[in-house]
């Protein structure tokens, strides 16, 4: 290569260097928008020990916001929560030393189902039980299967599982009327089950089942079953829900709660600072919100005042408490402190409080009319049993509770006024009572006591 042609070359390299090295970089991005590498993002600020209010809840009618709620769901409803409150108060009578917890829709569910196949004063005395009045079967049967889809589908944060099932025996499903389990398989999404009452692996599949749909929460409903018993009916629900406003974990200390005899025991009580909940002030009670997920369900405190005693006040609740509820949507800055529990109610029969309800004639082998399930020839079909269970438990996360109601056929011959200033907590450390409730149509799923967190 000739010297000259080397010599421009060299020249052009160092303008070319030259040049690069005093022009703008604008091809290249500015440092702050570069895209390679990003800055890895801030991580999420973890729950202080003292909590923001929750997100503003998605409105809600909280008369109701179901849109399949008619007039007779509202009856239905108004009857279930009626109904509620009377069997609560019989157990209640029973059993006023111990903590309850019951669902009533359960039981009303189950009954319901029953009902479809009683006939002359044996339906009017379970109508009346059931505070059904004169609404007519086919009503009911359209309110139940409208109900049961709405709660299932409430929240998309909450799960609720609603199961209803029909187990006959292989001796007696010939002469079930088709009418019946049609009626219960297309309102209330029953499965239908044929088996040999004789052969023990019956009770297991049946006790498999009940498992299966409580979420393992209950595991054991049916023993051995009785020769004269001819057929099951069945319904399960499971609730499990995320509060809306979490307690935290790092608050939870040991603290005291009252007794009803005054003497204080030591409880893991929860505690949230600073959260949004709806709260009344009544004339000598507390009642606080605790909403769930989305805030559509929610379980509602009813905390008597100090002096004042619990059963008594569950007694006169029911007359009131559908207006306490409507005046209670605003909301307050609380600090809430409520104990860690656990319920295990039952298995408990129930037909005495059902007896005392009016429902003593479908319990009776000779004048109980279930002509609508079956009509043999020489026999007698009755209920021979209502058997409830449930289970709650209630922490800093949520509420996690199952119920199941079975309910055994047999066959005879075989085997307020101006609010004062509102407290800025709400301390629930004494014996109170609750419920679990959909706001939107205001069906009481679970309701219960708790006269002492410490005992299951």
């Amino acid at each position: 290569m000739q010297p000259n042609k080397i010599l421009v070359i060299l020249f052009i390299a160092l303008l070319f260097f030259y040049g690069c090295n005093q022009t703008q970089p604008t091809p290249q991005p500015s440092p702050q928008p570069a895209p390679s590498p990003e800055p890895a993002p801030t991580p999420a600020p973890q729950p202080q020990p003292t909590p923001q209010p929750s997100p503003t809840p998605e409105p809600i009618d909280y008369t109701t916001s179901d849109q399949k709620a008619d007039a007779v769901d509202k009856s239905l409803t108004a009857s279930n929560k009626e109904f509620a409150f009377k069997i609560f108060k019989e157990l209640n009578k029973e059993d006023n030393d111990k903590n309850i917890f019951i669902s009533p829709f359960s039981i009303s569910a189950a009954l319901a189902m029953a009902y479809n196949g009683a006939e002359g004063e044996t339906k009017k005395a379970m109508a009346n039980a059931l505070q059904l009045d004169d609404t007519e079967i086919e009503n009911i049967n359209n309110a139940y299967s409208d109900l049961i889809a709405s709660l299932e589908n409430a929240d998309a944060e909450i799960k609720i599982n609603i199961a209803n099932s029909i187990w006959t025996s292989n001796e007696f499903e010939p002469i079930v009327k088709k009418s019946f389990t049609d009626k219960l398989r297309s309102s209330y999404d029953s499965e239908l089950y044929t088996k040999d009452f004789g052969n023990p692996q019956t009770a297991n599949d049946i006790n498999d089942w009940i498992n299966d749909k409580t979420g393992g929460k209950i595991t054991k409903m049916i023993g051995d079953i009785d020769p004269s018993l001819v057929m099951f009916i069945i319904n399960a629900i499971y609730f499990k829900g995320d509060w809306t406003t979490k307690f935290d974990e790092k608050y939870t200390k040991k603290d005291d709660f009252f007794l009803s005899s005054g003497q204080a025991i030591k409880v893991d009580m929860m505690s949230v600072y600073g959260g949004n909940f709806s709260y009344y002030r009544g004339d000598n009670f507390k009642l606080g919100r605790l909403p769930y997920g989305r805030n559509k369900i929610a379980m509602y405190i009813f905390l008597p005042d100090e002096g004042v005693s619990l059963d008594p006040f569950i007694e006169s609740l029911d007359k009131e408490f559908s207006e306490y509820i409507k005046n209670m949507w605003q909301e307050h800055e609380l600090e809430v402190k409520l104990p860690k529990f656990k319920i295990e109610y039952g298995k408990k029969r129930i037909n005495k409080p059902l007896e005392i309800l009016g429902m003593q004639i479908a319990f009776d082998k000779l004048n109980a009319n279930f002509t609508g399930i079956a009509e043999p020839i020489d026999n007698n079909i009755y209920i021979d049993y209502v058997d409830h269970k449930a289970v709650i438990e209630v922490n800093e996360k949520g509420s996690e509770a199952a119920a199941v109601t079975v309910i055994g056929i047999g066959i005879t011959g075989s085997a307020p006024g101006d609010l004062p200033p509102e407290p800025p907590r709400l301390f629930v450390n004494r014996p109170f009572f609750f419920v679990i409730m959909d706001d939107r149509s205001g069906s009481i799923l679970f309701m219960g006591k708790v006269v002492d967190p410490s005992k299951n």
